[in-house]
């Protein structure tokens, strides 16, 4: 608990949302017609849900990030990542691109990015200063590309980071227990959706008190 307190006590925090959509979760969606596994993200979206009423009963920001591709995004560089120069993802408009199994609400935040990083040429980092915000809850997929990539460029940009084990979602499970390990040692983090969910309705009870 007391490294959870060094994380949040006292700190305006958000729960970041990344990447939660057709293409990466879905059955159909582009990632798993790739022949790469996605039943992992079944078992995380309970926990994820939980997390989300939690955080909105706390008025805490639920920020969700959304990938979009287009011609105008996709470099050369980033589409030398596919073998044939081609990227079927999350392309702007596509049902590949719409959010699975979660609805943003009219208070919630969707920041559209590009690139493995929410922060990287979107307005996340503005949002967060006007916000306040200095802790970030990490959830979504891939645990370790989009959500570690943002999780790591908020930490170097000093923002604690608090990982949720259990909301996010890799390929693999030896991909996701690597990010885990890498954050916990360097980059803020891990716990599980109960223990920051019991965390999140303590302090909000006792703030209410």
């Amino acid at each position: 608990m007391d490294k959870m307190k060094i994380h949040l006590e006292g700190k305006n925090t958000a729960l970041i949302v990344v990447d939660v959509q057709n293409d990466y979760c879905h059955p159909d969606g582009a990632i798993s017609k790739s022949g790469i596994d996605v039943s992992s993200v079944k078992q995380m979206m309970p926990h994820l849900h939980f997390l989300l009423e939690a955080a909105r009963r706390s008025s805490i920001p639920v920020i969700f990030l959304q990938t979009n591709h287009e011609d105008v995004t996709d470099s050369e560089v980033w589409l030398s990542r596919f073998p044939d120069g081609v990227n079927p993802i999350c392309r702007t408009g596509s049902w590949g691109a719409e959010f699975y199994e979660v609805s943003p609400q009219a208070n919630d935040i969707i920041v559209k990015k590009h690139r493995y990083s929410g922060f990287v040429h979107t307005r996340l980092e503005s949002v967060l200063q006007t916000l306040k915000i200095e802790t970030l809850i990490m959830t979504g997929v891939s645990t370790n590309l989009c959500v570690e990539s943002t999780a790591r460029e908020g930490f170097m940009l000093d923002y604690h980071i608090v990982l949720i084990q259990d909301a996010c979602a890799a390929f693999s499970q030896a991909e996701h227990d690597m990010t885990l390990k890498t954050v916990d040692t360097y980059f803020g983090m891990v716990t599980d959706t109960a223990g920051i969910v019991s965390y999140i309705d303590t302090s909000h009870q006792t703030a209410v008190n």
